[in-house]
Order: C-alpha cells, then sequence, then structure tokens
C-alpha cells in the first residue's frame, strides 16, 4: 500500500524511500512486532475463554507436560498471520505476484492448521481431522502455488533445480517441477509442525530461516547481486523479503508471549502456515535444497518421527524414547530449555551453513 507514495516522490524526495526494499522491510518487521504487541494480549484472553481447558497434552508425552502446560490456550498461530498479513500488505508492493501466491499458501495452510485445532480444542483430544485428508488439501493448495510459480518465472528455468555449492547445475524437472514443489511446501509445513512442542522451540528457528531466505529473497532479486554471488537471478522475487521482515516481527512478539511458561501455544495454525509460508519462498526463489540445509532442524524432527513409526512397525522396537526428537532428549535428562536453547544453537549454525552456499560456488 506505502509503495503508492513513490508517486509522490517528483514532489516530495522523502518518498522515495518507499522504493528501497530493504527500507520496506525493516518497517513490516517493526509494523507486525508493535500489531502482535498491541492486539496479542486481547487474542490471548479471547482464546483463552473460548477455549477453556486450552490445548490437550498428549498423555503419552512427558509427565511435566501435563502440570505445566495444561489449560494453556492454542492457535496463538492467528497472532502471528494476524501480524504479517497486515504488514506485508502495508509495505510489500501489490504488483508483486510472487508475494500474493506465497500469501496463498501461507492462508491456505494456516485455515488447515486453525480446523485442526479446532477438532483438538472442541473434543479435548490431541488428534485432529484425518491426516490424509489434511496432507491432500495441503498438496492441492501447494500445487496450486508450484503452477503460478511456474508461469511467473522464465520459461525453462522457472521449472528448474538449482543446487547450492554448483552455479552452472541446473535440472530441468518439467511436470514433475509441480508435485516436487509441493512436496517441499508440505514437507516443510509438517516439519514445522512436529518442532513445535516446546515452547519457543519453533518460532525462533522459524524466524532464523526467515531471515536467511530474507537475505536470499532480496539478492536473487537484485540482477546485481546475482550476478556478483554468481546465484541464479529471479526476477521479483526480491519483494519477498518484506515478506519474511514482517514474519520476524510477527515472530518476535509472539516469542514475548510464548517464552516460558507460555502464556499461548501457536498451534497447527501457526505451524503449518509458517513452514509452509518458508517452503513456498524457497520454491519461488529456486532455493529449495538450501532450504533442508538452513532448515536442517525441522529435517531432523520429521525424520526423528518417520524412523520412529517405521522401526516400530517393521520391529515392534522404538529407536528413540520419545519422537520427535526433542522429546526424546527431554527423556534423557535435559531440561525444556536445554532443549529449547541447544535447538536454536544448531538452526544458527545451519543458518551459516546455508547462507555460505551464496558464496562458496
Amino acid at each position: 500500500m506505502f509503495t503508492y507514495l513513490v508517486e509522490l516522490s517528483d514532489q516530495f524526495q522523502i518518498f522515495n524511500v518507499f522504493r528501497y526494499i530493504t527500507f520496506r522491510t525493516a518497517a513490516a518487521l517493526i509494523t507486525a512486532l508493535l500489531f502482535v504487541f498491541l492486539f496479542g494480549p486481547r487474542m490471548i484472553s479471547s482464546l483463552r475463554s473460548r477455549q477453556g481447558k486450552g490445548q490437550p497434552i498428549r498423555e503419552d508425552g512427558p509427565q511435566s507436560h501435563l502440570l505445566t502446560k495444561k489449560g494453556t490456550p492454542t492457535m496463538g498461530g492467528l497472532m502471528i498471520l494476524s501480524g504479517v498479513i497486515f504488514s506485508t500488505l502495508l509495505w510489500a508492493s501489490p504488483d508483486s505476484h510472487y508475494v500474493w501466491v506465497v500469501l496463498f499458501v501461507t492462508i491456505g495452510f494456516g485455515l488447515i492448521g486453525f480446523y485442526d485445532d479446532y477438532l483438538k480444542v472442541s473434543t479435548s483430544s490431541h488428534k485432529g481431522f484425518s491426516g490424509r485428508l489434511r496432507l491432500g488439501l495441503e498438496a492441492i493448495i501447494a500445487g496450486a502455488a508450484c503452477v503460478a510459480f511456474a508461469s511467473l518465472g522464465e520459461a525453462g528455468f522457472s521449472t528448474s533445480l538449482t543446487f547450492p555449492f554448483l552455479k552452472d547445475v541446473i535440472w530441468d524437472l518439467g511436470w514433475f517441477f509441480i508435485p516436487f514443489g509441493a512436496f517441499v511446501m508440505v514437507g516443510a509445513g509438517n516439519a514445522v509442525n512436529l518442532t513445535d512442542g516446546l515452547d519457543g522451540l519453533a518460532i525462533v528457528p522459524v524466524m532464523i530461516a526467515a531471515a536467511t531466505f530474507g537475505l536470499i529473497a532480496y539478492l536473487s532479486g537484485n540482477a546485481v547481486f546475482a550476478d556478483y554471488l554468481q546465484i541464479h537471478y529471479v526476477a521479483g522475487t526480491g519483494e519477498l523479503a518484506v515478506l519474511c521482515g514482517a514474519l520476524i516481527g510477527a515472530g518476535l512478539g509472539f516469542l514475548w508471549f510464548n517464552a516460558p511458561p507460555a502464556a499461548i501455544f501457536m498451534g497447527d495454525t501457526g505451524s503449518l502456515a509458517l513452514g509452509g509460508m518458508l517452503g513456498a519462498i524457497s520454491v519461488a526463489t529456486k532455493h529449495e535444497i538450501v532450504l533442508a540445509i538452513v532448515g536442517g532442524l525441522f529435517v531432523l524432527e520429521a525424520v526423528s518421527v518417520i524412523i520412529q513409526v517405521a522401526s516400530f512397525k517393521l520391529t515392534g522396537k522404538r529407536v528413540f524414547r520419545m519422537a520427535p526428537i526433542h522429546h526424546h532428549f527431554e527423556h534423557l535428562g535435559w531440561t525444556e530449555p536445554q532443549v529449547v536453547i541447544r535447538f536454536w544453537i544448531i538452526a544458527v549454525v545451519l543458518a551459516m551453513v546455508g547462507l555460505a552456499s551464496l558464496k562458496l560456488r
């Protein structure tokens, strides 16, 4: 919305600042942060009064959770998404098709997560609706986004897969790009969802990944920087940096209320939406493999669940004391703050490795 003020720059030079993505990214961050700070307490009070017992706690999980987390409201993702959407609409260019497609995925995944949370709260069960149905709906939304991405980019390149650390290796996936991109988005959404099990555990790695991909989007969408770094130029993706800035700001505001002991949980409403957003941005910027590196913590959480389920079905034995893997470390004696902070450190290290791929080619 504010980008329209650029038209006044001929009369008032100060409005020229709205041309710069860097300025609007910082403004989006601050706007989203203030939005969550201002409206967050009201949302928490409203959700607490409506949900009564709050988010159901798994009885087979760590026993301490039944004491410390019982009665805490969920659907805190509404705070994050509201801040992200409001801030993005204010500061991102409405002419950017990439922003609209990523918002489509974010809102779509958020609605699926919201319905899942609603069923859990209304039935007082940690089980939501059918997993197959949920994955199917996510795949439809992600597939539609991939069709849009393929039509927005340059023919041939828009359906290609690029590889980090290798500047000249490009693999045109053709029509297979659509199921591949959809898999990235659906996988990212559910991986973040699995990670969201402890106070602050998911939101900080999400913000770290958002900061990383905000930089990647800005550089990939700038022809000069892309040429200097020898990364692939994707025209129009620079505006996604504004969306990433909004996510960081809203995430910081949410963390204020989600810090232990959490006043609210993100829920599937937030985790599915934020993971889907990161997946969509990685597909748009042609950095899908880099997402697997930067979001390696999310990958680890998802893989631990896959290994646990497969092992139990095939052998009747469990590899981990409990999955996802953050609960395994709790059973080993790590306190919740130890698990959370150590996983944050891992997320920072992985983000640095992912950023190194921009230069080491």
